[in-house]
């Protein structure tokens, strides 16, 4: 896990970032595909899986309830315990700062006849856990958690697993592809059909894995365009071979430096381009950004390709808020390139990302105050004016970015200090281990 001691790094101005890189295996990929090898029968190998902090909690969570996980080279074999076939972890499972992790798990133990404990670092434990609390106990699973002074269920909080469980039908009342996930895994082990109604599409990552390991797993699209995802349960699932891509969400980062640091000309190789998580690279294709897919192929179901890049003049927009489920966790690198923007960019629908890893709206809107950018700061998103493209003030004299212990503000940041007049300081690294490893030295090799 992330050392307790915070590590301050200044990033400062960068010449043209070039060269073709690869960036970490996909996050929420990576989780799913150790979770669902778990429940198979039998010995799943997984390549490219992403080894941040996030996914080897997941990874150390399924030892604890009896898989057995190895890593030999770059290949990680998973030894399936079937679905079912979890034990009682003999203690708490620390989650510690992913929230992914938190809420597959509990989803996956609450239809197994096991008690367990789920525990988290200071940020996770004030995030809230309500909205999958609320259909796993439909299910009949047992839960209790700590309650904040204003009402929230947060962690530690213990499950007190139910087997058999209780088919559920249930609309998901926030496009959440976390809350869906959970319920999945939840029905795998009950008798009967779990049926979910996604009136807003999110990332389809669960149910694409989940065809491939053999589950019996249909969507279809009903009158209102919902989709409708109905599971069988008691799954037999088989084991696989899992080619984990790149992560979009990750390659964000590397597009948006090369897209605001003049004379950039950059290709990130392998990246997963499924449509529920491209929202990012339209929105930043209708700000004028030169970004486009080369060698697309499908991998292991999910699309994949090479994106390349190329410094481009941007142009603010206004974001639809539909578009807001396909890139979540994009928004704060958005910021960062609406920052350099020609004119107004215009958020809104984006209440989630207060309840991330931190209130990332407020986190961002602090930050880029102090390097000079005009915005307003609404509850449901911001509006930037851009600086056509002009560098960053800095802002206050030996100004410091708090990253509040969120990746996605560290390294959005990171990126702002490329094109700033004297470099911006940002107050911890080390959360960027969450997703990210490696992040530092992959955006030095660009500049250099």
């Amino acid at each position: 896990m992330t050392s307790n001691t915070p590590q301050p790094v200044t990033f400062k101005p960068s010449g043209p970032l070039s060269g073709k890189i690869s960036v970490p295996g996909d996050k929420s990929i990576s989780h799913r595909a150790l979770i669902l090898s778990t429940l198979a029968i039998g010995k799943s190998r997984i390549t490219g899986l992403l080894e941040g902090e996030d996914v080897l909690a997941t990874a150390d969570a399924l030892r604890a309830m009896g898989a057995r996980i190895e890593k030999k080279d770059d290949v990680w074999t998973v030894h399936g315990v079937g679905v079912g076939g979890l034990i009682q972890p003999e203690n708490a499972l620390d989650m510690g700062n992913s929230g992914t992790s938190a809420r597959l798990l509990m989803g996956l133990v609450a239809s197994h006849g096991i008690t367990t404990t789920f525990t988290g670092d200071a940020s996770l434990s004030k995030r809230p856990m309500g909205r999958v609390i609320e259909p796993l106990s439909r299910m009949g699973a047992d839960i209790q958690a700590r309650e904040t002074s204003d009402h929230k269920a947060c962690m530690p909080l213990t499950v007190r697993g139910i087997c058999p469980a209780i088919p559920l039908e249930y609309r998901l009342p926030v496009a959440s592809a976390q809350v869906k996930s959970a319920i999945l895994l939840a029905g795998l082990n009950t008798p009967g059909i779990t049926r979910i109604i996604e009136p807003v599409l999110t990332r389809d990552h669960s149910e694409t894995m989940l065809r491939g390991f053999g589950a019996d797993i249909q969507v279809e699209t009903d009158a209102d365009d919902c989709r409708i995802i109905s599971l069988t349960g008691e799954a037999e699932l088989k084991p696989q071979k899992i080619k984990v891509p790149g992560d979009p969400s990750s390659a964000a980062f590397m597009v948006v430096a090369a897209l605001i640091v003049p004379g950039s000309d950059i290709v990130i190789e392998n990246v997963g381009i499924n449509p529920t998580r491209t929202g990012l690279f339209d929105v930043l294709r209708d700000m004028g950004g030169d970004i486009r897919f080369a060698k697309k192929r499908t991998v292991g179901g999910e699309p994949v390709a090479d994106i390349h890049v190329r410094h481009s003049a941007l142009t603010g927009i206004d974001v639809p808020a539909k578009i807001a489920p396909s890139m979540i966790d994009e928004f704060p690198i958005l910021f960062i390139a609406a920052a350099m923007a020609n004119g107004q960019t215009i958020t809104s629908g984006l209440h989630e990302l207060r309840v991330k890893e931190s209130d990332r709206l407020s986190q961002m809107a602090k930050g880029l105050e102090l390097l000079g950018v005009k915005l307003t700061e609404k509850e449901d998103g911001l509006t930037i004016e851009g600086s056509g493209g002009k560098t960053l003030s800095g802002g206050k004299a030996k100004a410091m970015i708090e990253t509040a212990l969120d990746h996605r503000i560290a390294m959005s940041f990171a990126i702002a200090g490329l094109v700033t007049k004297s470099g911006l300081a940002i107050d911890d690294i080390t959360p960027t281990q969450t997703s990210f490893p490696g992040f530092e030295n992959l955006l030095a090799t660009l500049a250099s």
